[in-house]
């Protein structure tokens, strides 16, 4: 059965969806799930303490079990993101050569785009084969303030998150 919860967070509220003990989703905004709600699955516990960890620029990498739905080429590129270092960027061309299919380089942007698991597995670190910043799902401004608080953190350690216009 598929449970759900809403978190606060630095970028606003995160949707996290469930199936058992394995993360499932984790989506920006209001995200309209199926399933029942229960904000004391222990995967939800486990998520939170995770993501605060991360937006408090201690946490580097995440250590959650995941279950994202999608075809079997979708599962590679997420699988491919994951090993996408922290504060580290690639090309879709580049993704799309780690994964063994250079000429996927449309397909790994769309699947990349379908990425049901915001943030843990960072489709955030990718970028446009010119260097520019292109389309993500949580907005633009999300992904730019993602990518200067990794590189900030990668630069400088652990510090809180802010997001642009942030003064707090």
């Amino acid at each position: 059965m598929t449970t759900y919860t809403s978190i606060e967070s630095p970028l606003g509220d995160l949707t996290l969806t469930a199936s058992g003990d394995l993360l499932t989703g984790l989506w920006f905004g209001d995200a309209t799930p199926t399933g029942r709600r229960d904000d004391a699955e222990p995967i939800f516990s486990i998520a939170r303490m995770q993501l605060d960890e991360y937006f408090a620029g201690a946490r580097l990498t995440f250590d959650l079990p995941l279950a994202p739905a999608g075809t079997g080429f979708q599962k590679t590129v997420w699988q491919a993101l994951l090993d996408i270092p922290y504060g580290v960027t690639v090309s879709y061309a580049e993704l799309a050569e780690q994964i063994g299919n250079r000429k996927a380089s449309r397909a790994v942007g769309l699947a990349n785009g379908q990425n049901p698991i915001a943030i843990v597995i960072p489709c955030h670190r990718v970028i446009g084969a010119n260097g520019k910043l292109v389309g993500y799902g949580g907005g633009l401004a999300r992904k730019i303030a993602l990518l200067d608080f990794e590189a900030a953190v990668r630069a400088t350690g652990p510090q809180p998150f802010r997001m642009l216009g942030d003064d707090a």
